[in-house]
């Protein structure tokens, strides 16, 4: 499994949003500013966080783009399957319901689906909020 640069950006455009949010809108330039990304691609990002309810979009002069909820709501894993699709790592489990042929007598499966479990167990508990220390603590702005 390898996430693509939009995964990654939208990863980041949610942390900068989150870092960010003193009650006014964060305009797209000043994001694309802050993370060094286009600001055409983080457009064509956002509007696919919009689109899900995400992020909310504010118009006008003073319009931008804000968090729909609290950074401990958004995981990882939410916001990497919306930008990425599925993270598993091989395609027989990409939906629920595995309907490979060779499901019955093929040898890797279990380590495929173990592999899965642990991509999961781990995007799915990390939060924007958990990133959020994360970036105190290597910026050295972290207070215990």
């Amino acid at each position: 499994m390898k996430i693509s640069t939009k995964g990654r950006y939208a990863l980041r455009l949610m942390l900068d949003l989150a870092m960010n949010n003193t009650g006014e809108p964060v305009r797209i330039k000043d994001i694309a500013a802050r993370q060094e990304i286009s600001d055409k691609y983080l457009e064509q990002i956002i509007a696919t966080l919009n689109k899900a309810g995400y992020v909310k979009s504010i118009r006008g002069p003073q319009g931008g783009y804000r968090l729909t909820r609290d950074p401990e709501k958004y995981t990882v894993g939410m916001i990497l399957r919306l930008t990425e699709g599925s993270l598993a790592p091989v395609p027989c489990l990409d939906d629920e319901i595995n309907s490979c042929g060779r499901q019955d007598s093929c040898v890797t499966l279990r380590l495929w689906q173990m592999l899965n479990t642990a991509i999961a167990d781990i995007v799915d508990k990390v939060t924007l909020a958990d990133l959020m220390e994360w970036h105190e603590e290597i910026s050295g702005n972290y207070v215990i």
